[in-house]
């Protein structure tokens, strides 16, 4: 391996911080959007700290490099890798095992193989870079074997591990073969965060069944006596640099614009979603659908603005995805549209942040209907952006953001009649409540933001709480 500094603090992800600019004729690089990358940067950067993550493509050079004074260490994958640890076991069999088998998971050796493989190509070049007694945060659903490598390879460290996504309940996670792998590999760990307290829960009590570890709350005590927290850390963003972008002219006026454009005086519902089939997309444009034909909204009155983002379009089920939400976007805007008045507009494209706070801003009705969700960052995103405290919020109450932002008109995805009935309650809703309920929800995301959460995972880490728990 290359030779890298070392450091006192490294972050482990899928994923390095930045993305490759291939627009000009030499390569550069840029800082990825994202609440992730906001809420480390200035700890990487006060404790002169490396990222190790995968850089998205090819590169001619694996060793250690700097973006405005940010280290990072790129992991190489092959064309292989990615199809079998990326796209197989990682997205193919562990993202929808974690969220409810809302697809069924599939279960393939040569995957769990790769995954191991590339876990370990990870837990090595963190080991490698890391400083005598260093802190360790490791990321995701991508890296949970991760852990128990680096603590073999490097017992002297700190080591945490952060969970962005669901952790499924005993019933879901032992249809996986490698479950014992994956419990083992978390364990090792000293601090292990999840989004919700019940996946803090579901791990602790899938450790003590199928491992026979006792645990007592939320600690969890192994076989040598070492012990491992297992605690909620709901993530949020960054609300002072949103707030901030949504208060601009520009925005404001895009905004103004975004109005006019889809008929001024019609209510505005807005969904934003990466492409997903957890993120319950049909379900709710059918609910929309359904309230136009029963005549209980008329499209001159109201107008659906669905976001989906392209994601993982080499993987078959959401090639799937995309194109069943395509048939009924179509088969809604055919049956009862009229020329000038499209019941949905359906965007399938990423845009940048100042876009979608115009958009947050525009919109009357934000709807977040996933059937699961570790957190869903977009609603706090709304919420951050409606800084005159109006706008409705509909959202699923399976989303990790429900147990926080409870004003919001909180719906079951799987009910159709449901979410008919709280999106026509969002649009009539009496402005004096909405506000009650945006304040509310605005003051949780401005006490709770990113830093808070960094500062809180990475404090206990330290072992500055642990120890008085």
């Amino acid at each position: 391996m290359a030779e890298t500094s070392k450091s006192p603090f490294v972050v482990v992800a899928n994923r390095l911080p930045v993305d490759r600019d291939t627009g000009d004729d030499a390569a550069q690089w840029r800082a990825s959007p994202g609440g992730l990358v906001t809420a480390l940067e200035p700890v990487l950067r006060q404790h002169d700290g490396i990222w190790v993550g995968w850089p998205g493509s090819a590169l001619d050079d694996y060793g250690q490099f700097e973006v405005d004074g940010l280290k990072l260490l790129p992991i190489e994958l092959s064309s292989d890798e990615i199809e079998n640890y990326y796209e197989g076991m990682s997205n193919g069999t562990l993202w929808p095992l974690y969220h409810d088998v809302v697809a069924k998971p599939a279960f393939h050796r040569e995957w769990w193989d790769a995954y191991e493989q590339v876990n370990r190509r990870f837990a090595e070049a963190a080991a490698h870079s890391a400083a005598p007694d260093a802190v360790v945060w490791v990321h995701d659903y991508q890296l949970q074997l991760v852990p128990a490598m680096l603590r073999e390879l490097r017992p002297d460290m700190r080591i945490g591990f952060f969970l962005h996504i669901p952790f499924p309940p005993t019933e879901l996670f032992k249809q996986l073969p490698w479950r014992n792998q994956i419990l083992e590999g978390l364990l090792g760990a000293d601090l292990v965060g999840f989004q919700r307290p019940g996946g803090a829960a579901n791990f602790a009590r899938l450790v003590r069944l199928r491992l026979g570890h006792k645990n007592h709350r939320d600690r969890i005590v192994l076989d040598n006596g070492r012990e491992v927290c297992a605690r909620a850390y709901p993530i949020s963003i960054d609300f002072a640099s949103l707030e901030k972008l949504a208060r601009t002219p520009g925005v404001r006026q895009r905004a103004d614009e975004i109005r006019a454009e889809l008929g001024g005086t019609r209510k505005i519902f807005l969904g934003v979603d990466r492409l997903d089939y957890t993120k319950g997309i049909r379900q709710r444009l059918r609910a929309f659908g359904e309230l136009i034909v029963d005549g209980l909204i008329d499209v001159d009155d109201a107008v659906f603005v669905q976001v989906a983002s392209p994601s993982r379009e080499r993987v078959q089920q959401y090639v799937e995805v995309r194109h069943d939400i395509e048939r009924w976007v179509g088969r809604i805007n055919g049956d009862l549209g009229r020329i000038g008045r499209q019941p949905i507009h359906y965007l399938h494209s990423s845009y940048p942040r100042e876009e979608m706070a115009a958009l947050f801003q525009a919109a009357d009705v934000m709807v977040v209907t996933p059937f699961a969700d570790g957190m869903n960052l977009v609603a706090k995103e709304y919420v951050t952006c409606r800084y005159g405290n109006d706008g409705a919020l509909v959202l699923s109450e399976f989303a990790g953001a429900a147990d926080e932002l409870k004003q919001a008109f909180l719906v079951n995805p799987h009910d159709i009649n449901g979410m008919r009935e709280a999106m026509l309650a969002a649009m009539r809703a009496d402005p004096h409540d909405l506000s009650r309920r945006m304040r509310a929800m605005r003051k949780q995301v401005r006490e709770n933001d990113i830093d808070s959460w960094a500062k809180n995972f990475l404090s206990d880490l330290a072992g500055r709480e642990l120890a008085s728990a």
